[in-house]
């Protein structure tokens, strides 16, 4: 089936690449891996987002459009453009942002590149310990899977569009590899997180999709209003 293609696109060539190497603050973590203002943390060590990003995610949530999954045919990782471009233009690429902004003691190697670090996966609340010579332990997740998003009308963007939502930190997250394997381009309604993370995964998710024009399924809109009422 086009759809188990797709599904093994992405684990291939997206979701499992071994890591070396603009999240919104509000539901973000800070260069440090600590909660950012605005933020609570859980007794688990996940963190939940403030009333009024409930709030606002609850309203676009009522606003997204409903529309069915095409097929999926044309879709290729390279057409989002380059894998962690430096779109924000810092000076590091985007998969060492990532690290940098959701692990916790971050060493680096002078520069740009994290060589060390804790990160609580949030998908799984398992605490990991990075190192870079074993790096294949994280990955970077897209919270709206690429796969997905082609076949949610990404196809009918430009490149400059795909690549910038590719490496969009509002779309990025640092998570362990095995859950990030199973969930692969499953939407909301196919796959979710620990219950101490779906509040936060569903604010997430959904500023991605307002942000973008992106519309969801009905099953992923349905699992996004049960995610929230965990807030």
């Amino acid at each position: 089936m086009v759809r188990t293609a797709v599904r093994t696109a992405v684990a291939g060539l997206a979701l499992a690449v071994p890591l070396a190497a603009g999240c919104d603050a509000s539901v973000g973590l800070s260069e440090s891996g600590s909660p950012t203002q605005g933020e609570t943390e859980t007794s688990d060590g996940g963190t939940k987002p403030s009333s009024g990003d409930e709030a606002r995610a609850r309203a676009d949530l009522s606003g997204l459009r409903i529309a069915s999954e095409g097929d999926g045919d044309g879709y290729e990782r390279d057409k989002f453009g380059t894998r962690w471009k430096d779109i924000d233009r810092n000076g590091c690429d985007q998969r060492n942002d990532i690290l940098a902004r959701d692990l916790k003691d971050v060493g680096k190697d002078g520069g740009c590149v994290v060589m060390s670090g804790r990160l609580r996966d949030p998908y799984s609340g398992k605490e990991i310990t990075f190192a870079k010579e074993d790096a294949a332990e994280l990955q970077i997740d897209h919270l709206y899977p690429l796969a997905l998003a082609w076949r949610m009308g990404a196809s009918r963007w430009s490149e400059d569009e795909r690549e910038r939502f590719a490496n969009d930190h509002d779309n990025l997250l640092a998570v362990w590899g095995v859950p990030n394997r199973q969930k692969s381009d499953s939407g909301p309604g196919e796959w979710k997180p620990q219950k101490s993370f779906q509040c936060t995964y569903a604010v997430k998710y959904i500023a991605v999709a307002e942000e973008y024009s992106l519309p969801i399924t009905r099953p992923d809109h349905t699992a996004l209003e049960g995610f929230l009422e965990r807030c």
